[in-house]
Parts: structure tokens; sequence; C-alpha cells
């Protein structure tokens, strides 16, 4: 060994740097998801703070009951010109799909991921927030939005936005149609849950459903399943392969 790299492998510096990447890669494996989708939502919140706070109010993290069902809703504004239901979903690379399929499509390369279709998503939530207030659902408009830079290919009616035109989106709603927007904020506020274990169980829940229910989820671990090509042709695969060697070739 050199004199240069004894004192390069001895230098406490140099372990410091070597463990803090390592955290680094480590934790973001762990935890990469969750942390793209916590700043698509801080983007999206910081884009709706620009809203008159005269006109509008917004609550964020709004997590709801109705008919037994639980539903979580990044962001929720009431005004006299509506009520938005906001979905945010932090997406990268090509997807392409329409307001009415089951699963978007994730293009890289030869591959395909499929992602639940946020629009349908968010109707659901139109859904409940129309049957605890009892308003009319042509009163709640869908949004979602897409804060990353991925390139969309989407059939919709208006309800995909960007995070940097949110802000015109709702602005553009001029009609007066709500009469008693701070009785609305109240039921919101007062039927907001807030218990942490069932919020748990609401996330647990839809991990289970993932796996059972949508035949784009890999059954054994949950992840994303993909089309690859294969020696003897095309077939259905988990995006987590190695580590998981499901296949489908139906």
């Amino acid at each position: 060994m050199s004199e240069f790299n004894h004192i390069l492998f001895t230098s406490p510096l140099y372990w410091v740097i070597i463990i803090t990447c390592l955290i680094i890669i480590i934790t973001y494996k762990l935890f990469g998801a969750k942390i793209i989708g916590w700043f698509g939502e801080l983007w999206t919140k910081q884009s709706l703070d620009r809203l008159p706070k005269d006109k509008y109010i917004i609550i964020n993290d709004v997590f709801i009951e109705t008919n037994g069902f639980t539903h979580q809703i990044d962001h929720v504004i009431v005004s006299r010109y509506g009520i938005f239901s906001v979905e945010t979903k932090q997406y990268n690379g090509f997807i392409t799909g329409n307001k009415y399929d089951k699963n978007w499509i994730r293009h890289a390369g030869k591959n395909k991921y499929y992602y639940t279709n946020p629009i349908r998503q968010n109707y659901g939530h139109v859904k409940a927030l129309s049957e605890l207030l009892g308003i009319d659902e042509t009163k709640i408009f869908n949004v979602v939005c897409i804060p990353s830079r991925a390139i969309l290919k989407i059939e919709h009616d208006g309800e995909l936005v960007r995070y940097d035109t949110i802000v015109d989106k709702v602005l553009s709603y001029k009609e007066e149609i709500i009469n008693n927007v701070d009785e609305i904020v109240k039921i919101i506020n007062s039927k907001n849950i807030t218990d942490k274990s069932i919020k748990k169980n609401h996330i647990d829940n839809i991990k289970e459903n993932i796996i059972n229910k949508d035949p784009s989820k890999c059954p054994k671990c949950g992840g994303q399943l993909v089309e690859r090509n294969g020696k003897y042709g095309k077939f259905i695969g988990c995006s987590n392969y190695p580590k998981c060697k499901y296949t489908d070739n139906k």
C-alpha cells in the first residue's frame, strides 16, 4: 500500500464520507418512494399557498370515513366556486393511459410498469366528500397534480395538471356555487381522523388489497408486474427480480 493510500484509508474523514454515502444509499432504497412522494406533496402545497386566502381555504392531509370505507385525500380546497379534491402523484418517465383506464403504464425501455389510475382513485375521494358533506358531486372537482417532469400521454378532461398550473386550474372556476363555506370547513375538520392507529390500518388495508386484488401487482411481494422478453417470447414478471422471481406466462 502506498503512503497516500495508507493516509487516505486511515483518515477519519474518509470513513465518515463512506459511512454517510452508505446511509444515504440504504435510506433511499428503504424510503425513496416515500421521500419522493413527500416532496411532491410539499411542492403542490407550496403552489396552493398562492391562492387568495380570503377566498380559498386549504385543508391538507384529510382522512375521512364514509360507509365503512376510509379515504385519505392530499388536499381539499373549499371556496365559493366549488370544492376541489386534490391528489398528488410523483411519477417519472413516460406515462400513457386515459381517465377511464384501471391502470396507467410507465414505459421504461422494453419494460412496462403499471400504476393505479389516480383520476379514478380521486373520483372515489370526490364521492366520499359528496357523501360526507351532503353536496352534489358536480360541485366537487377532481384534480390530480403531477409535480414531476414525467412525460404524460394521458387522455383526460382537464383533471390532470402540473404543480405550476394547479393555481390557474382552481382559479378558472368562477361561478359561485357554494354558499356555506365556513360550515363545510367545520364539517371536514370535525370529521378529519387524526388517530394514527386508524391511519395505519388504512395503509395496511391498501397494501393488502393491492397484493390480493390488483392484477398489476405481484401476488408474492406486491411489486409492479412488468412485461419482459424471454427466450420463449414475452412474459409477465416482477419488477423486483432477482429478489422476487414470480412470473406469469398467461
